[in-house]
């Protein structure tokens, strides 16, 4: 076991955007950013200039040269990449979501278990400052029993290039629900303290991607049309829980309605509402003692960096600063819920889950 952060060999496979995004924070964090690996030479060259490492068009050189690997390509490829990292015992932080489907999730999941690396996968909103505040408040009784919480990742315009990799089923396994859907799901089952699914109704849409007439005032990507665009815009769904604990969803790339990242989170003690981009938090409960009243407390904190702190957190464990957390069999349960909406809708009926 490596003693510090520093002392450990790291490399990214996929070059792209959200890449060059987890290079940076590793400078950050003083760990040792050793190459990076991508099948586009363009992308190679860039990350080779700006970084001063070593580039590979093939991964498992890179993984010749390294202890842990962070893995950020299109979804339908972290199954290649992922196992045969775990294969080697390399620690891997794998971005959202473990697979493009339930089988590749349930592979990545087995592989992983049978490996003496670490492995973590990217929900980095569960590092956010409110969401921390609101976890500890939580596991202090504060909110009494938990029931239900509403999930909200909404934006009113914001699909990410129609044509790329993220509008094709072939590649991302879905749209909206397994890119934002993930996180909302995740985060939502994370507060609950993640208890079983028993069954799942749920519909997704395709109401604006396929369109001719999008109309739209920016995009993360540059906009092919219609025509490479094959996947769901938004999905709404009830998940029931064991114990009765329930989690209704709603998220959307596109939808006419104002943009929403609004989580209400009820107890019997108390609730807690908070915007997962903005970062407000506030508490609502209420008393007789006295004369009966409700109350509404503000709660102010700092927005940090949720991807840094989610490295630092990965680092952490490797050098045993921290214990093992469970996010491969928590994302491969989120995973399962994403495909039951998607079963759902296509069936027009309610799915239950095997625990």
């Amino acid at each position: 076991m490596t003693s510090d952060r520093s002392d450990i060999e790291t490399g990214i496979v996929g070059l792209g955007n959200i890449g060059q995004y987890h290079a940076e924070r590793l400078v950050d964090l003083g760990v040792t950013l050793t190459g990076g690996m991508d099948i586009a030479p363009e992308a190679r060259t860039r990350f080779a200039r700006r970084y001063d490492v070593d580039i590979y068009d093939d991964h498992r050189e890179l993984y010749d040269a390294i202890d842990a690997v962070i893995i950020t390509t299109p979804n339908r490829y972290h199954e290649e990449y992922a196992i045969d990292a775990f294969e080697r015992d390399l620690h891997v932080l794998l971005e959202k979501p473990l697979g493009h489907s339930i089988g590749s999730a349930e592979r990545i999941a087995e592989a992983a278990a049978t490996s003496d690396g670490y492995a973590m996968v990217g929900f980095n909103n569960r590092f956010a400052n409110t969401v921390q505040i609101l976890s500890h408040r939580i596991d202090r009784g504060e909110l009494g029993d938990l029931s239900h919480v509403e999930a909200n990742y909404v934006r009113r315009r914001g699909i990410p290039g129609r044509g790329s990799w993220f509008t094709r089923r072939q590649i991302a396994g879905g749209g909206a629900l397994i890119d934002l859907g993930v996180h909302a799901i995740d985060l939502a089952l994370y507060l609950l303290g993640y208890p079983d699914v028993e069954e799942v109704s749920g519909v997704v849409r395709s109401e604006f991607g396929s369109s001719e007439d999008y109309a739209y005032l920016d995009m993360w990507a540059d906009d092919a049309g219609p025509g490479g665009f094959d996947v769901d815009d938004s999905a709404s769904a009830f998940i029931r829980c064991a114990g009765n604990r329930t989690i209704s969803l709603e998220v959307a790339w596109a939808t006419n309605r104002p943009a929403t990242h609004e989580f209400v989170v009820r107890g019997t003690d108390a609730a807690a509402r908070f915007d997962l981009l903005e970062g407000d938090l506030s508490i609502h409960s209420a008393s007789n003692v006295g004369s009966d009243h409700l109350e509404d407390m503000a709660i102010e904190t700092s927005q940090n960096d949720t991807h840094s702190d989610e490295q630092r957190s990965f680092f952490d464990r490797i050098v045993g600063d921290a214990e093992q957390d469970n996010s491969v069999q928590e994302a491969l349960d989120v995973q399962r819920v994403i495909n039951a909406i998607y079963r759902s809708s296509e069936d027009g009926r309610t799915i239950e889950i095997d625990g």
